[in-house]
C-alpha cells in the first residue's frame, strides 16, 4: 500500500513515516508540508530520522496525494478539508486524525466520503478506543445519579479544547445514557455556577509541558467514584492505529468509517 503523509515534518508526521517504514506491505509515496516550511525539498524519511527513501517533502498536495492509495492527515482543519477534497477528486482513500473542525468543515468531510472511503477518528490509539467502548458500557449500567466528568491533559502546543478525544469520550458516555451530548454537556465552569445538574456531562481541560495525552472519565456518586483512565506515553500508538486503519481501508466502499469499524468493536 502506497501512503502519503500530510504534515510530514511535524512530530506526528515523522512518527507516521517511521511506522510506515516498519510495516510490511506499506511504503511512503508522498509527503506534504505547508508553504514556507523549512522541510520543503528535503527527503521525508531523512527528516524522520531514517535513511533517505527518495520521497521529498512537497507543497504540491495534489501530486503527493495522487501518487498514493491512501493519505493520512493529522494537520489542521483547513488543510484537512482541502486534502479531503483532493482525495475525493483523485479517488484516494483517507485517514483523518485532525480534530477541532467546525460544522461546515465537518460537512465537507462527509461530502468527500461520498466518493472515497474515509476513516476519521478523534484518537487512533487502540487503548483509547477500548476505553470509549468501556465508557459507553459503564454509562449504560450506572443510573444518572452518577455524575460523569471527563478530564484531559495535553501538551502546551495543542490548539483545541476540549480535545477531540475528550469529546469522543463524552459522546460515548452520552450514547450509553441514550442522550445527545450537546444537550447535557458543560465544557467549562467559571464563577458562580450553581449546583451541578443531574445528568450533566462535564469537561475539564489542562495544558502544559509536553504531555502527549491523558484522559480520565469519572463516574461519581454520593458513596463512591469509578475512574477509567488512558495515558499515552508517545505518539507511537496513534501512528500504529493510523497505519492499521490505512491498510483496513483497502477495497472498502466510499463512506465515513471510525476506529470501531477498524477494530470490530
Amino acid at each position: 500500500m502506497k501512503i502519503a503523509i500530510a504534515g510530514a515534518a511535524g512530530r506526528m508526521g515523522q512518527m507516521l513515516i517511521r511506522r510506515i517504514a516498519a510495516t510490511e506491505g506499506c511504503s511512503l509515496a508522498g509527503a506534504i508540508e505547508a508553504a514556507g516550511s523549512n522541510a520543503l525539498g528535503r527527503d521525508a524519511s531523512e527528516v524522520a530520522g531514517l535513511e533517505k527513501g527518495g520521497v521529498k517533502i512537497t507543497g504540491d498536495s495534489a501530486a503527493a496525494i495522487g501518487a498514493a492509495n491512501v493519505v493520512i492527515d493529522f494537520t489542521v482543519p483547513a488543510a484537512t478539508v482541502a486534502h479531503a477534497g483532493i482525495a475525493a477528486e483523485k479517488g484516494v482513500a483517507m485517514v483523518i486524525g485532525t480534530t477541532g473542525l467546525d460544522p461546515q468543515q465537518t460537512a465537507l468531510i462527509h461530502a468527500a466520503a461520498k466518493n472515497v472511503p474515509i476513516m476519521w477518528a478523534a484518537n487512533m490509539a487502540l487503548g483509547v478506543n477500548v476505553l470509549m467502548a468501556l465508557v459507553e458500557k459503564t454509562a449504560s449500567m450506572l443510573d444518572p445519579s452518577y455524575d460523569i466528568e471527563v478530564l484531559e491533559m495535553h501538551h502546551r502546543h495543542k490548539i483545541d479544547a476540549p480535545s477531540g478525544t475528550a469529546l469522543a469520550l463524552g459522546r460515548s458516555a452520552a450514547a450509553g445514557r441514550k442522550v445527545e451530548l450537546e444537550k447535557v454537556w458543560r465544557k467549562s465552569r467559571d464563577g458562580h455556577t450553581g449546583a451541578r445538574p443531574t445528568g450533566e456531562i462535564g469537561f475539564a481541560t489542562l495544558r502544559g509541558g509536553e504531555e502527549v495525552g491523558v484522559h480520565t472519565v469519572y463516574f461519581a456518586s454520593a458513596g463512591e467514584r469509578l475512574e477509567l483512565t488512558h495515558r499515552s506515553f508517545s505518539r507511537e500508538g496513534y501512528a500504529m492505529g493510523a497505519v492499521m486503519a490505512a491498510k483496513w481501508l483497502e477495497g472498502k466502499k466510499p463512506g465515513l468509517y471510525g476506529m470501531k469499524d477498524v477494530l470490530g468493536l
